[in-house]
């Protein structure tokens, strides 16, 4: 289980971005327009392609509570069979639609950074996905943008584990419905987060 606890970044990222404002006292949004998370996917072994979800919200409370969701048929691969296929057959959106990302943090560790500083990370939160709830962690980056805005992007590319989250299966369809002879079950997950005061 220890490989997965490097495989949530947003989770992370919805924490730290709160993380300056704690003497402010107020809830900070996510703005999903400057906000993305993105993933790779290899086929045949050397075929790698970048992927990404269009539908983000979350928000950090003035306690620490910190929450991402990303709506999983929001998918984007680029080819829209693709991305149907993967709503249908791998995140089963039907019934599972988001993923929710989840953390509660000491806002005053952050306390004090200025405009233009950045520092590194290292948090903790929980990840529901597809039916499955698990603990992780991951390093982030956060940048003060102007005091009102905050980014909070992965400090590297961090590895999901489809089996992780029962999803074996799904890839195996997507691997059969493409005639691939193999697709990773490692991904590679990034996100670039930015949350601004209300």
């Amino acid at each position: 289980m220890r490989r997965f606890h490097q495989a949530l970044l947003p989770a992370a990222l919805v924490l730290a971005a709160c993380a300056q404002p704690a003497a402010q006292g107020n809830d900070w949004q996510l703005d999903g327009e400057s906000s993305s998370v993105g993933f790779v996917s290899i086929k045949s072994g050397e075929i790698a392609e970048s992927h990404h979800f269009s539908n983000l919200t979350g928000s950090v409370g003035e306690d620490g509570t910190a929450e991402l969701l990303i709506a999983l048929d929001s998918v984007e691969t680029g080819i829209e069979i693709r991305n149907e296929r993967m709503r249908e057959h791998f995140f089963q959106t039907g019934e599972y639609p988001q993923a929710r990302l989840t953390a509660r943090i000491d806002l005053a560790a952050l306390e004090g950074l200025e405009p233009g500083q950045r520092t590194t990370l290292l948090l903790q939160g929980t990840l529901e996905l597809h039916g499955v709830s698990l603990p992780v962690e991951t390093e982030v980056t956060v940048t003060d943008l102007n005091g009102e805005r905050v980014l909070v992007e992965t400090a590297q590319p961090v590895l999901l584990h489809v089996d992780d989250f029962g999803l074996t299966n799904g890839l195996a369809t997507l691997q059969d419905l493409a005639g691939l002879p193999s697709i990773t079950p490692v991904v590679p997950v990034t996100a670039s987060l930015v949350f601004e005061r209300e």
